[in-house]
């Protein structure tokens, strides 16, 4: 897997996580001003394998 970085037509910064057989998995859905923001985002996503899973089909009322 790797983060690419990049700036969007409209000048922006975004990511997106690529897996190894060339499919997006995760994009940052927002761009960004600054790099070091995109880089921040970047670092958000590799610390959040902590995070709990949620399923969201028992929560519907």
């Amino acid at each position: 897997m790797r983060f690419e970085l990049y700036r969007d037509s409209g000048g922006e910064w975004r990511w997106r996580l690529r897996v190894q057989n060339g499919n997006v998995i995760a994009d940052s859905a927002e761009g960004y001003v600054r790099r070091e923001d995109c880089e921040h985002g970047i670092a958000q996503v590799r610390q959040s394998g902590a995070a709990s899973v949620v399923d969201m089909t028992t929560k519907i009322a």
